[in-house]
Order: C-alpha cells, then structure tokens, then sequence
C-alpha cells in the first residue's frame, strides 16, 4: 500500500509572545520573551513568582460569558488556535467531506485550573458534595477534541493523546498515519495548556524543576547556559492544518510545507530524569530519520526540546552529536522555550510551528538568554544564541520529551519549488 503525502495548510497559535501565529512568527525572530510576573494569583509564598502568561487575553473576544463558564482555559486556548488555523487553511466547509475529517487535540495536563478551583471549594464546605455539573466535562483532557468536532462538525477520528511535555508532537505523528494511511484526509491537531495555576506552579517548584529567578524573569530561561536553573512554565495553545496532499492541491489551498515523518520512542530510565547520555533521545530522531527515509545530513535545523534544566540541557546535545556525527556541526540549532516558555503539552505544536516558520523565512529562530558556556555541552555546536540567523531550511527537525521518558519527534521538509 502506498502511503499518501502530507502537507500542512492552516496554522494558529495563542502563545505568551503573540496572541495570533503573526505576532508569534515575528516575535520568534526578533527575541522576544514572553515572561513575566504572574498576574492571576498571589505568588507571595511560591518559590517561583513568574511564568509566561498570555497577554492582554479575554474570554469575552472569543465566547459569549454563558459559553466561557463551560471551558476550562486549556479548553478555550484549544478552540481559539484551532479557529484560526481552520480559517487559515480556507477549507470550505460546506463542501467538505466531514466524516474524512479528524481532530486530535492534546492537552498533557488538562483542566488543572477547574480540578483546583472545584476541590478548593468542596474542602472549604461542610462535606456536601456540590460540584459544578460541568466540573467534569471542564476538566478531562480529551474535551477539547470533542468541543472543536461539535463546533465543525467533523466526524472523523477524534481523541487526545496524552504524553506529558510530548503530548501534541505525539498527536502529530497519530493525525500523520491516519492521513497517510487513508483514514482521513484533513485533522485538525495540535496541544493546549493552562497550567499556571497555584498548584500547578507547586507542584513544579516541588519538583525544583522551575526557574526561580525571579528578579530577572526575562532572563530567567537560558537553554545550555552554565547558570540556568530550571524551564519557565507557560500556557496557550497552537493547531496545525494537516491535509492528504492531492486533497490539497485539488482545491488549490496554499501549502506551507510537507510533513515527512515521525518517530516515538522510551527512555525506560527515571520518571522525571532524561537518560543520562541521551540514548532515548537518540532513538526517536534515528526513527523519525528511519520514517521520513533521510539520511542525518539532510536536516538543516533542530528545534531541539531545550528547557534550560541541568539535566536536559546536557544530554540532548549529547543525543544530537550521537545521532548526526560530524553533520551536528553543520547544524542550525535552538530552543525556542527561551522565548515562549514551557508550554508542556502544548510544547510540540508550538515548536512544530516555530520550524515551519524557519523554513518559509529562510531564518533561524534564536536560543535567547544565553552569557555563560556551559563546559559540559560542546560550544561547536550551533545553538544560534541571541540572535537569529539567516538560513535556507529544507528539512528541520523538531524534539519533544516528557516525563516518563516520553520521547517524540517530527520532521517538516520545504515545498519543492
């Protein structure tokens, strides 16, 4: 059986540093950080007070108040970025075949933010059980598929994927093989998250996996830097178009690239902690590599996982010099979340944008925040620091982990002239 092409068509995003995929595509390439103290509750006795929130967002510009009450933020940012990105791709619905069209929206959390506020409540009552009915549809991650179908009535596959900071480049690679293999032939994909929550902000902090530089949160994540000290957390969501190529071209839709292959793949080493030396990470790109039949030296850039952790920071690039050998030199590389943060779940459909943006503008997006070499990374690797850089991509590659060991990668390649 033939395997069919695919092409991406639509884009959205609502990210800490734009609020539409414009505004991101250019803050992106100018170095924009999108940290800032958190504004939506007192920090007073967090260990981290500051996170990359979205700015200047209102429910009210998207749903009317009665239909706001009823989605959790992951759910809102869901069907915002998946609003724009079906309006972008310029499908028309009305003579589209929606039984062939799916949606797999991914969350790696979910509702925190309903969770906490219903359970804070119910332990402030007398005992009574009175929870809000719609506290558990708020709340379940796969919501967010469910409510994008119901609005478009698309009929196709349709769930969540859930992988931790993995989940949305897992939900890739899913609407890939269903497309490909002819179950399909539009999804509607991508991730969301709202985990700036009092506990969620906890819970990391526990973890001593946050950034707590709080007297410079603009500087606070520095990917490969000698003194990072931990990712800045983020919410927001982004949504990709995915379209069966011939689909695409017999309605004339403007492609943005091709998706060519994607690869999974388990660290089976510590819940929380990469491999030491990368041999997990290495595995997903040789399978991602393996999937889309390219040898190493076709990649020009990696946006590369990158979260500005002791550990992650290092064993990455190990994972890259295993995998690419003498071409890693060659490379275009950076992390992306110095600038929009950690979006966990959401991270690899923002970060899958951020490579199809490198590929249309012929531009490295920049590894900000960066002062001090860290002699545990090797410095002749290209993690284009503070600044981007002008660069013909045809292929680009983009990393994924989570915890757990959850590894997932995807490769985009430029539409042939």
């Amino acid at each position: 059986m033939a395997l069919k092409r695919v092409v991406v068509t639509g884009l959205g995003a609502l990210t800490p540093i734009g609020n539409t995929v414009k505004e991101f595509r250019e803050s992106l390439f100018n170095g924009v950080s999108g940290a800032v103290p958190i504004t939506r509750f007192d920090t007073s006795l967090h260990k981290t007070k500051f996170a990359c929130e979205l700015r200047n967002y209102d429910p009210g510009n998207f749903f009317d108040r009665k239909e706001a009450r009823k989605l959790d933020l992951y759910c809102q940012y869901a069907i915002i970025s998946a609003n724009e990105a079906i309006k972008d791709s310029g499908l028309n619905l009305e003579k589209t075949d929606k039984d062939r069209v799916g949606v797999i929206m991914s969350s790696g959390i979910g509702g925190m933010g309903t969770f906490e506020d219903e359970i804070s409540a119910f332990a402030r009552g007398d005992g009574t059980p009175r929870f809000n009915p719609f506290f558990v549809p708020k709340m379940i991650s796969d919501i967010a598929s469910g409510q994008i179908s119901i609005k478009y009535g698309f009929r196709g596959p349709n769930y969540c994927t859930v992988a931790a900071c993995a989940s949305s480049t897992v939900s890739l690679i899913n609407s890939f093989d269903h497309i490909r293999l002819g179950r399909a032939e539009v999804m509607v994909v991508g991730g969301s998250e709202a985990p700036i929550t009092p506990a969620g902000l906890g819970g990391f902090n526990s973890l001593h996996a946050l950034s707590t530089r709080n007297d410079d949160p603009k500087t606070a994540s520095r990917p490969f830097d000698l003194d990072r000290d931990g990712f800045v957390m983020a919410e927001g969501g982004g949504a990709l178009i995915l379209e069966e190529y011939e689909h695409a071209i017999k309605r004339s839709a403007r492609i943005y690239c091709e998706l060519v292959g994607g690869g999974l793949s388990a660290d089976a080493y510590h819940l929380t902690a990469p491999h030491p030396e990368g041999s997990g990470a290495a595995l997903v790109m040789i399978n991602s590599l393996k999937d889309a039949d390219l040898k190493p030296e076709a990649i020009d850039y990696i946006n590369v996982h990158g979260t500005s952790t002791p550990l992650g920071d290092v064993a990455e690039p190990m994972a890259v010099l295993s995998v690419f050998k003498e071409h890693a030199y060659k490379l275009s590389i950076s992390a992306t979340k110095s600038m929009h943060g950690h979006l966990l779940g959401a991270a690899g459909a923002i970060e899958a944008i951020a490579c199809i943006c490198a590929i249309l503008d012929s531009k490295i997006p920049p590894t900000i925040n960066h002062f001090t070499d860290d002699p545990q990374i090797d410095s002749k690797l290209d993690f284009t620091f503070n600044k981007a850089k002008e660069r013909e991509v045809r292929y680009a590659l983009s990393n994924t982990f989570g915890f757990g060991g959850h590894n997932a990668t995807v490769i985009f390649k430029k539409m042939d002239a």
